[in-house]
């Protein structure tokens, strides 16, 4: 994999992107807007997601994605996950053929209730063998600065996973393999909507306690929706699930996190969002998806149930808290 397109220049596509450059790749960087790519190219820096950090001469960045995807051996999606199907569309005649496509967004998708691969098989009708997907405790910012962080790539085809794996080893980042992509995806997608819950009882003042029984129970959750699915449950023991969860519930690097501290302090879906910054949690959006899955599964969610109701219905934090306390004693 000597060549890679990444496709979308936002914090965690231009933080793998330095990763891959790092290891040695020739990466082609897309970025939806010109000002960016050109940011990149003419002073190595991506102020508007990443400022401060320095990028590699390896990397270049363009705003046309037919010169990102030729000559690629390995294609990055990095775009947010509700709009992966209609970027990908736009995409999908210009990928070459028999790369390797790797997922790096976290989520499902409203509506088909498909994890980012089966959205990516989808749209191009590739076999599950060429998909992979990275997930893992990766900041973003803390990545891009260097901080020394592991990850896991998932992918069906181990061989295509070690290719992968040795395709961004650096002395800073380290993958491991796994063939659990549903284990894998659902960890991702799964935290989220549990950062958000944790940020919720950060922001109305309670403590480590609070914050740790919602961890631990919000791993359970997920662990039997992703067994439900046909996962490992070791999977989500590991770097795409637990390492994951902790990083995006104990972080204020992360939206979801920080997000769900404004909702907790009383702010509204609207407040919440002009105050991180414009943008929306992946979780708002992903625990919809996530609780219409479990339904369709029998599988029982109540703290992803009470984000949901919480975001979409009008629940409010101290309800959720006492709700969550409250329901009938069982083994756990």
């Amino acid at each position: 994999m000597a060549r890679v397109a990444v496709l979308g220049a936002g914090s965690w596509g231009t933080s793998f992107a330095k990763v891959l450059a790092d290891a040695g790749r020739e990466v082609r960087l897309w970025a939806r807007r010109t000002e960016v790519a050109e940011a990149i190219n003419t002073g190595h820096h991506n102020p508007g997601y990443l400022p401060g950090v320095e990028l590699p001469p390896g990397l270049r960045a363009t705003h046309d994605a037919a010169e990102a995807l030729d000559g690629a051996d390995a294609v990055v999606l990095a775009v947010p996950s509700q709009s992966l199907r209609a970027n990908l569309a736009g995409w999908r005649d210009l990928v070459p053929d028999g790369v390797t496509l790797v997922s790096l967004a976290k989520g499902v998708e409203l509506g088909t209730l498909n994890r980012m691969t089966e959205v990516i098989a989808d749209v191009t009708g590739v076999g599950d063998e060429r998909l992979a997907v990275v997930s893992g405790p990766n900041l973003a910012a803390e990545i891009a600065h260097e901080q020394p962080t592991a990850t896991v790539i998932a992918c069906t085809d181990h061989d295509r996973a070690v290719a992968l794996q040795t395709a961004c080893a650096t002395g800073y980042f380290r993958a491991y393999t796994n063939t659990d992509v549903v284990g894998a995806e659902l960890g991702g997608a799964g935290k989220n909507v549990i950062a958000l819950a944790v940020g919720v009882a950060a922001g109305m003042g309670l403590g480590d306690n609070s914050r740790a029984s919602l961890i631990t129970r919000g791993l359970a959750e997920m662990s039997r929706l992703g067994v439900a699915l046909g996962a490992s449950p070791m999977t989500f023991a590991g770097l795409a699930g637990l390492g994951d969860l902790v990083a995006t519930c104990s972080s204020p690097l992360s939206r979801n996190r920080t997000f769900g501290e404004h909702l907790g302090r009383g702010a509204g879906l609207a407040e919440a969002e002009q105050a991180n910054h414009g943008q929306v949690a992946e979780g708002v959006k992903s625990c919809l998806s996530i609780c219409e899955l479990a339904d369709r599964h029998g599988v029982e969610l109540p703290i992803a149930d009470a984000v949901r109701r919480m975001c979409h219905e009008g629940m409010s934090a101290p309800a959720l808290a006492k709700e969550l306390i409250s329901r009938a004693p069982r083994p756990e």
